[in-house]
Order: structure tokens, then C-alpha cells, then sequence
């Protein structure tokens, strides 16, 4: 299964492009691109929604006070693939982009060609340990540098870093999570995220 995070969705063309996913209409899906499959994810509930909103504003504090770089919301896209491959476009619940990884200059391309430097995924309710290490691992060998993924129904977070098959550490309600190298001097206590 290409996407196992999502559903494929019938009767599309195959391979879309990034321009093309920008353009679809607005039908109450959120979609992503997979080597140029479009897979699509009903929108997220009001639970994962707010456990999202929880980290991003966490983070997004502690990175504009800092003038780290810019964080981004729930689901936008960013284009993973090398030119001359198909595209792949993914989106996770919060991403950081680095200041000095940032373009130069704004760009009318709906998709910025680069991987963040973090990025944290909430998993929902009907998604499982294999489907989400397969969107991480795609995340991760994109050049993403650090990637969290949130278990509401255990109130853990798995940390991912690249090159790893398994996540570097589980947390869970008495640990804090911890922006390392990639996001200097950030730290959220797990609860906080679930509250």
C-alpha cells in the first residue's frame, strides 16, 4: 500500500503534479500527493484538532520569540520529491521550518520544494503503529531532522529521528518532549499536549 495513512482515491489520473493538487477543489477532504497518487484523509476531529492546536502554539511561541524560523498549521503541504520524480506532497498536523532554510523570496508555487526541519503528526483514531511509521519514514528520508508523533489514546509520543527503523524514545505522561538540536532550548511536558 503506497499511503497506508490514507485512502487512495478512484477514477483520478495518474501521476498528478503538485500544481494540479493545489487546484483541486475544496469537497471536505484533506489531501496529500504520494509519487504522484492522490490519497485523501477525512478532516481531522475536534480531539485531534485541539491536541494540534496545543503543540503548535507551544512551539510557535518559543519559535517567534526566539526568531527561530516559522511554523506552519495543521496540514500544509510541502513538496518532498526531487525534480524529475513524481510528486509527492505531504502535510503534518505542525512543521518548522529553520530561518536559514527558509526562501529567499515568495514564491506563487502553492508548495514549497523542501522538507521541514520538524515535524509532528497526531494520530487519529483509526490510524496504527505501521501507517504512521510509513508517513514518517517518508518525512525522515526527505530530510526531515526530528518528527513526534502523538498517541492520544495512550498519551505518548513517539520521537523519530532519521535513520532510525524505530522511534529513539517513547514519552509518556511523567516525561517532556524536547526540540534538541533542531529546535534549541523548546520543551513541552506530554500532558500539556493532551489537556
Amino acid at each position: 500500500v503506497l499511503a497506508p495513512w490514507a485512502e487512495p482515491v478512484p477514477g483520478q489520473p495518474s501521476p498528478l503534479t503538485a500544481v494540479e493538487l493545489a487546484d483541486l477543489p475544496d469537497d471536505g477532504w484533506t489531501y496529500e500527493l504520494v509519487e504522484g497518487r492522490l490519497v485523501r484523509m477525512p478532516l481531522a476531529g475536534t480531539d485531534h484538532g485541539g491536541y494540534g492546536a496545543a503543540l503548535l502554539l507551544s512551539l510557535g511561541l518559543h519559535v517567534r520569540s526566539r526568531k527561530l524560523g516559522r511554523v506552519f498549521t495543521a496540514e500544509t503541504g510541502f513538496l518532498l520529491s526531487r525534480v524529475g520524480e513524481p510528486d509527492t506532497v505531504l502535510g503534518a498536523d505542525v512543521a518548522f521550518v529553520r530561518t536559514e532554510r527558509l526562501p529567499a523570496q515568495r514564491s506563487d508555487q502553492a508548495f514549497w520544494r523542501l522538507a521541514p526541519d520538524l515535524i509532528a503528526e497526531i494520530a487519529s483514531p483509526n490510524q496504527y503503529h505501521p501507517e504512521m511509521v510509513a508517513k514518517v519514514q517518508i518525512w525522515l528520508a526527505a530530510g526531515v531532522r526530528l518528527a513526534w508523533v502523538a498517541w492520544p489514546a495512550r498519551q505518548q509520543v513517539d520521537v523519530w529521528r532519521p535513520g532510525r527503523t524505530t522511534p529513539v524514545a517513547t514519552l509518556g505522561a511523567s516525561d517532556t518532549l524536547d526540540g534538541l538540536d533542531v529546535v534549541p532550548g523548546f520543551t513541552l511536558r506530554v500532558p500539556e499536549i493532551f489537556e
